[in-house]
C-alpha cells in the first residue's frame, strides 16, 4: 500500500503544476490588449471582441464545469485549447470585425471558459479540504501573473511579425502547451480520499455532495453570486483604467504600474487563500470587500490630484490587483466548501456567472459614469459603496451555531423530574 501512497501525492502536485501551466497559457485574454492599437486599424469598435470573449468566457465555464464532471478533466482541458488556438487562427486570417468576433469572442472565449473549468477541479481533489484555499489559490494564480510575460512577448512578436502573422503564432503555441499540459491531468481513482492531519479542535463535518438544482435552492449561492459580481466587476470597472491614471504621472514607464498589478492579482490569489484556509472564508472575504472600499474611496482622491506622485500609484494599483485577485480564489473555495466536489465544475461555472455579468455591465456602468462626469471619481465612489454592501452581505454566510450547551442541562433536570415522579 506504501507505494501507491506515494504514486498519488506526487500525481496531486503534478496536477496542481499542470493547472497552474494552462492557466498561465490562458492569460493570453491579456494580450489583446497589447494588440487592440494595431486591431482598431483594422475596424471601428476595436473593443467588441475582447468584451465578448468576457462574456462567451463566463457562459462557457458552465458548459465546460459540466464536461469536466462528466468525462474528466483532461479532455474538457484539449477542448478548451483547440477552440482557442481554432479562434486565433481564425483572427490570423481575417480583418473583418465578424471575423473577429468569431475568432476571439466566440471561439477564444468559450476555449478559455473549457480550459479554466478543467484546472482546478482535479487539484482539489487531490488535497485535503484544510488545503482547499491554498491549492486554488495556486492554479488560478497563473492566470493574474499572465500578463507579466505575455505583455513583451506580444510586443515583440508584434514589432518583428505584424498582427495576423503574431495570431497565427499564440495560436500554435496555445494549441501546443494546453494540450500538452492537459496530459498531465488527472482526478484521483475512486475512493480516494485525502489523508488530512489530526486536529486537537472538534471534527468538521464533512462536506455533502450537491447537484446544481439543489444548489440553486441554497440561499448562500445567491448571497455568494451578488458578493462575486460587486467584488470582481467594481474591481473590473476600475482596473482597466490603471493605464491611463498611470500615464499621468507615469509617462511611458505607466506599464509598470500595469506588471505590478498583474503581481498583486496573482499574489492576491494566493494569500486570500492561504488566510481563508486559517482563518475562514468568510472573515476572509469580508477583510478583502471592505480593504477594496477602501482602495475606492483613496483612488478618488488620488485622480483628482494632477501631482500624484508614481510610488502612489503603483501602490494603488498593486493593491487593487491584489483584491481583486482574492476573489478568484475564494469563490471557488466557498463552491467545493458548500456543494462538495462531486459536482464542482458544474456548480463553480453558475457562480462564475456572477464574473461576466459583473464585467459586462460594470465595466458599461464605469464608462456612462466616466463620460457623463467627466473623470473616474464617480466610478471609483460607486465601486466603494457597493464593495460596503458586498461586506455586509459576506457576513450573512457565517455559520449559525447551536445553542447545545443550554439545552443539555434542561434535558438533564426534566430526566431528574421524571425519575422523581416515578419513585414517588
Amino acid at each position: 500500500m506504501q507505494p501507491e501512497k506515494n504514486t498519488i501525492k506526487s500525481k496531486g502536485m503534478q496536477v496542481v503544476v499542470a493547472g497552474l501551466g494552462i492557466n498561465l497559457a490562458l492569460g493570453i485574454i491579456y494580450a489583446y490588449s497589447m494588440l487592440k492599437g494595431e486591431i482598431g486599424q483594422l475596424f471601428e469598435g476595436a473593443g467588441d471582441p475582447y468584451a465578448t470573449a468576457c462574456l462567451v468566457f463566463a457562459v462557457a465555464m458552465v458548459f465546460g464545469g459540466k464536461m469536466q464532471d462528466k468525462v474528466g478533466p483532461r479532455l474538457t482541458a484539449i477542448m478548451g485549447g483547440l477552440l482557442v488556438g481554432a479562434g486565433f487562427l481564425v483572427c490570423s486570417q481575417t480583418s473583418d470585425y465578424w471575423g473577429w468576433i468569431l475568432g476571439f469572442g466566440v471561439l477564444a472565449g468559450s476555449g478559455i471558459g473549457f480550459a479554466y473549468s478543467a484546472a482546478t477541479p482535479p487539484a482539489l481533489k487531490w488535497f485535503p479540504p484544510a488545503k482547499t484555499g491554498l491549492i486554488v489559490g495556486l492554479v488560478v494564480s497563473g492566470f493574474g501573473i499572465a500578463p507579466v510575460y505575455l505583455a513583451p512577448v506580444a510586443k515583440h512578436l508584434l514589432a518583428q511579425h505584424g498582427l495576423h502573422t503574431t495570431m497565427m503564432i499564440l495560436g500554435i503555441a496555445f494549441i501546443a502547451i494546453v494540450c500538452g499540459m492537459a496530459m498531465l491531468l488527472t482526478n484521483p481513482p475512486a475512493g480516494f480520499s485525502p489523508a488530512e492531519k489530526a486536529s486537537a479542535g472538534p471534527a468538521k463535518a464533512k462536506t455533502k455532495d450537491v447537484g446544481p438544482m439543489q444548489m440553486l435552492k441554497d440561499g448562500r449561492f445567491y448571497t455568494l453570486w451578488l458578493s462575486f459580481f460587486i467584488g470582481a466587476g467594481a474591481g473590473l470597472m476600475v482596473i482597466g483604467s490603471i493605464k491611463g491614471i498611470a500615464k499621468q504621472s507615469l509617462g511611458e514607464m505607466a506599464f509598470v504600474a500595469v506588471a505590478v498589478m498583474a503581481v498583486g492579482n496573482a499574489s492576491g490569489r494566493i494569500v486570500a487563500g492561504i488566510l481563508s484556509d486559517k482563518i475562514g472564508r468568510v472573515a476572509t472575504l469580508t477583510t478583502m470587500l471592505l480593504f477594496q472600499a477602501g482602495l475606492m474611496f483613496t483612488a478618488m482622491k488620488v485622480v483628482s490630484t494632477p501631482d500624484a506622485g508614481p510610488v502612489v500609484i503603483t501602490l494603488l494599483a498593486a493593491f487593487m490587483g491584489f483584491n481583486y485577485g482574492s476573489n478568484l480564489s475564494l469563490f471557488p473555495a466557498f463552491s467545493k466548501d458548500f456543494w462538495g466536489a462531486k459536482n464542482y465544475g458544474t456548480n463553480f461555472g453558475l457562480l462564475f456567472s456572477a464574473w461576466g455579468v459583473g464585467a459586462f455591465v460594470l465595466v458599461k456602468v464605469s464608462a456612462a459614469l466616466s463620460a457623463k462626469y467627466g473623470g473616474m471619481e464617480t466610478s471609483f465612489m460607486v465601486a466603494g459603496v457597493m464593495l460596503l454592501v458586498g461586506a455586509m452581505m459576506a457576513l450573512s454566510l457565517r455559520s449559525k451555531k447551536a445553542a447545545v450547551p443550554v439545552s443539555e442541562p434542561i434535558l438533564a433536570e426534566e430526566e431528574d423530574l421524571v425519575l422523581q415522579e416515578v419513585s414517588e
